[in-house]
């Protein structure tokens, strides 16, 4: 549970900071960023049971990137306080992914 929580957490905080250094992603504060992170996750894992593992936002893939892209450009009209461009989510995605690659949120 503990782990859940610190995932949470550093995904607000990396959404918070992409908020900040991307155009197109509206700034947000840390609450906001938080509950963008909570609907983003509820966003992926649904994609992902409905569409099977193979389309999964944790893929590293291009199909990944786009569902990325397209689960955080929805997640805005889910979360109050936030506004993302169709090229904010797209920048989001890859800045994102970047930063998975190199500290994954999700032990393996």
């Amino acid at each position: 549970m503990l782990g859940l929580i610190v995932r949470f957490i550093v995904s607000a905080i990396v959404l918070m900071l992409v908020s900040f250094l991307l155009p197109g992603f509206a700034s947000m504060g840390f609450v906001v960023s938080l509950i963008a992170a909570v609907v983003i996750a509820l966003l992926g894992f649904i994609v992902e049971s409905v569409l099977g593992e193979s389309i999964s936002p944790r893929n590293r893939g291009i199909v990944g990137f786009i569902v990325s892209a397209i689960v955080i450009y929805v997640a805005q009209w889910l979360v109050p306080g936030m506004s993302v461009t169709i090229l904010g989510a797209a920048l989001a995605a890859l800045v994102i992914g970047i930063i998975d690659a190199f500290v994954p949120t999700e032990l393996r």
